[in-house]
């Protein structure tokens, strides 16, 4: 009596997406603890309850109904669960260095799940980067990431992921000159969506600015992320477009840094709430422009003033490095909390804001037109992201 078998021999590294989630989030895929030593492998008895104990990988994915689904018993889920928990701790150096990954030979995966595995292990939890955004990558921030695991409900593991991701960048890029988020994806092949958040992260973390007050907390990522993606299009040495003609190895970064020239030519702007004339003539000039188009115009008219010196008096403070880290906590006191006190609709916030920046244009005693642009255009944008609900 003969029997057929038919074999299939491949080499070809299986990557599970869902266990790949859970590894990523920090669960662990032991199983239970004996007498303060961690077993793998078969079923772990707990000691003291008498009762078998799975890893918290396997529970979730015992919970999904992937027994069911499959047939499969506990010991196996738990066996293919480590099985690939252990691939994905020999992938783990060489998503560190991404392109690595793509030159390896060890492990054959196909080029769109290599760049699935790199894209996942990069993204980060929008609660954790909310937390270390503009705060320096060093080891005392690292010390709060128990603190920052137990608010926001992200494993350790996670944080620490995260926040190593965040730091690696940094280091990788902060030399660098040129577009900031070329450089992050030319060495870590990130997405372009990707790439520009970390973009933002490394910008903020650089810039030290200052996110975690209590009244910026109602702002997200997203907007601090909008923001830096302006100020690096306008405000650094890398929007001027231009590279030293004899550039210095020391130099700033063109897309980390913001352009020091900039920021001290931005105090010739308090001229126009230091001349009395200047203001009047503007006020008049947005007044003018905005009468039977506003639904707040009384209280525009009433708070021109205080409005206009709010945002040029914050202009004019950027030489120091301290009212640089406050510009948002800045741009909130001085502008986002006034319109908010009189109810200003946002659609209004962008008349004004628009007529504002417009009028200077017709003030002929005002000779820092390309200057006002350059600062209004971005600080425009940031406000009316800053006065969402």
């Amino acid at each position: 009596m003969t029997s057929e078998l038919d074999i299939f021999v491949g080499n070809t590294t299986l990557i599970d997406e869902d266990v790949y989630r859970l590894w990523l989030d920090g669960y662990s895929g032991l199983w239970g603890t004996v007498c303060g030593c961690r077993f793998g492998g078969a079923v772990v008895l707990d000691g003291r309850a008498g009762r078998a104990r799975m890893s918290d990988a396997v529970a979730l994915r015992v919970r999904s109904g992937i027994l069911e689904q499959t047939g499969a018993t506990a010991a196996v889920l738990q066996s293919d669960t480590m099985d690939h928990y252990r691939t994905f701790q020999m992938l783990e150096r060489l998503l560190h260095a991404p392109p690595k990954l793509l030159h390896q030979l060890i492990f054959q995966i196909p080029p769109s799940r290599q760049a699935l595995l790199i894209e996942r292990y990069y993204a980060f939890d929008e609660a954790f980067v909310r937390e270390v955004l503009g705060k320096k990558l060093s080891k005392g921030t690292k010390k709060d990431l128990d603190d920052i695991s137990t608010k926001t409900g992200i494993t350790l593991k996670s944080c620490r992921r995260q926040f190593d991701n965040f730091k690696r960048v940094f280091k990788v890029v902060e030399e660098m000159r040129g577009s900031l988020v070329d450089n992050i994806q030319q060495h870590f092949l990130l997405s372009d969506r990707l790439a520009r958040d970390y973009a933002a992260i490394v910008f903020f973390a650089n810039n030290r600015f200052e996110t975690g007050k209590k009244k910026l907390q109602y702002l997200s990522f997203g907007d601090f992320a909008f923001c830096a993606e302006l100020m690096i299009q306008n405000w650094t040495l890398g929007a001027v477009g231009e590279a030293p003609t004899d550039p210095d190895p020391q130099a700033d970064d063109m897309d980390m840094d913001l352009d020091k020239e900039f920021l001290q030519d931005l105090k010739e702007l308090k001229v126009l709430v230091a001349d009395k004339d200047l203001l009047d003539l503007h006020k008049s000039l947005v007044c003018t422009a905005l009468r039977g188009k506003l639904g707040v115009f009384s209280e525009m008219e009433a708070n021109f003033k205080n409005l206009s010196r709010g945002l040029v008096n914050v202009a004019a403070k950027l030489t120091h490095n301290k009212d640089v880290r406050d510009l948002f906590v800045d741009l909130v006191e001085k502008f986002v909390e006034p319109c908010r006190s009189d109810h200003w609709p946002l659609n209004d916030v962008r008349l004004f804001l628009n007529q504002y920046s417009a009028s200077v244009h017709s003030l002929d005693g005002f000779r820092h037109q390309a200057l006002w642009d350059r600062y209004m255009g971005t600080l425009r944008g940031c406000l009316l992201r800053l006065c969402h609900d």
